[in-house]
């Protein structure tokens, strides 16, 4: 991959990445590190992909990978976060702020399913692809979350 090609992949799907790996794990610097990861990673690629859109799809596969293998570190179970306030995004309306809240409280698989079918636009099975699941088990995970974004936002209404 030439210098010029890598620079417009990056303009092209680091945003993506970021956002995927941020909706994983729920802190900017450890989403920043997996972008990274997976831009290098991207970098050091010495296959060449059939399409932009093979591209997109092979690196969101690697950034969800990249997200679990944080998550699993020793390090990150055993040690707990400095302060227990969680950044949160500025929006116009409170409605979307507080579903935003609501979605980043939700567990990562489904946190993950939701960001990549609703705001990527992917279907059911490619999400299962992306995050190593069977379609079936990303329909669970969408119902649950929708279940549970339900409820939660129906109480914050109350």
């Amino acid at each position: 991959m030439t210098d010029q090609q890598f620079r417009e992949a990056v303009e092209r799907h680091g945003d993506m990445v970021f956002r995927l790996a941020y909706s994983y794990l729920k802190n900017r610097a450890d989403a920043e590190d997996v972008m990274q990861e997976t831009l290098l990673k991207l970098y050091t690629e010495q296959k060449d992909f059939e399409s932009p859109e093979h591209e997109k799809h092979w690196l969101l596969r690697v950034a969800a990978n990249e997200c679990r293998k944080l998550l699993r570190s020793p390090w990150r179970r055993r040690t707990g976060s400095l302060d227990e306030t969680e950044e949160t995004a500025v929006f116009d309306r409170p409605a979307q702020s507080e579903l935003f809240r609501q979605v980043m409280a939700l567990p990562p698989k489904y946190r993950a399913a939701v960001y990549l079918y609703y705001y990527e636009g992917y279907s059911v099975k490619e999400t299962g692809e992306l995050l190593g699941a069977k379609a079936s088990t990303v329909q669970t995970w969408l119902m649950r979350a929708r279940g549970q974004l339900k409820t939660k936002l129906k109480e914050a209404e109350a």
